[in-house]
């Protein structure tokens, strides 16, 4: 199971938001970059990057931040918030980018989503936000009509091969991950699935292990120093 440091952008600042309200924010840095390269340090493999302006804009915005995200590592960065168009992909991926996420827009437009994985192959991601079960949107502003599993065997049969599972009543809480609700997505589906939100010490490290996910996105708890990532890292790898 790989460890994936998250970094999420707002107005070019490291941030974290708990439950993914915009008004309750905590800025953790002023440079994405340095924050970028200090989990690549302590021994980060792939580094997850949220850009929270696009996700509520509809658009990319903190372009320039992520590039330099890019510049400052070594390991691939996959990121999200505001993928709308082709031309939004093709924007995140000559910033360096090596997975681009697909949110909002994929709830409205699987034909989008089938373009896009016909083009770019497996770095395409969907994330699949989840409030109740319901996948959010718009910024996890609104609840779809799509149920989060159901969903995600639609995209799968586009020719998703990765999707990231955000369960938003746990993200930012420090509380522990649905592990349900992750056991039950990575067994529904036949692709590799990311687990995120609610990872607040080690042992909810250890207990996502056994439900059969890809990965898991450590945001908050790594820098309130709740998490030493390499020992998450050492969980993950089964040592």
């Amino acid at each position: 199971m790989r460890i994936y440091p998250a970094i999420d952008i707002k107005d070019g600042k490291c941030v974290r938001l708990f439950k993914g309200q915009f008004d309750k924010i905590t800025v953790y840095g002023d440079d994405p970059a340095e924050m970028a390269a200090k989990w690549v340090r302590l021994g980060g493999e792939y580094i997850h990057v949220v850009d929270l302006d696009g996700a509520l804009k509809g658009h990319g915005v903190n372009a320039d931040a992520i590039k330099r995200i890019c510049s400052a590592v070594n390991v691939p960065v996959q990121t999200g918030g505001g993928i709308r168009t082709m031309e939004d992909i093709r924007a995140k991926l000559d910033c360096g980018i090596e997975r681009v996420i697909i949110g909002t827009k994929a709830v409205s437009d699987a034909d989008f989503v089938k373009r896009a994985v016909d083009k770019y192959g497996e770095r395409i991601v969907i994330g699949i936000d989840a409030k109740d079960g319901m996948v959010a949107v718009e910024g996890w502003e609104k609840t779809s009509d799509f149920r989060a599993v159901e969903f995600a065997k639609k995209m799968t049969d586009l020719g998703v091969k990765t999707i990231v599972y955000t369960d938003i009543a746990t993200d930012g809480t420090l509380g522990g991950p649905n592990t349900a609700a992750m056991k039950e997505m990575a067994e529904s589906v036949n692709a590799d699935v990311i687990a995120s939100g609610g990872v607040g010490n080690i042992d909810h490290v250890r207990a996502l292990v056994p439900c059969g996910v890809e990965g898991v996105i450590i945001g908050k708890a790594l820098y309130t120093n709740n998490i030493d990532p390499a020992e998450a890292i050492k969980v993950g790898k089964g040592l």
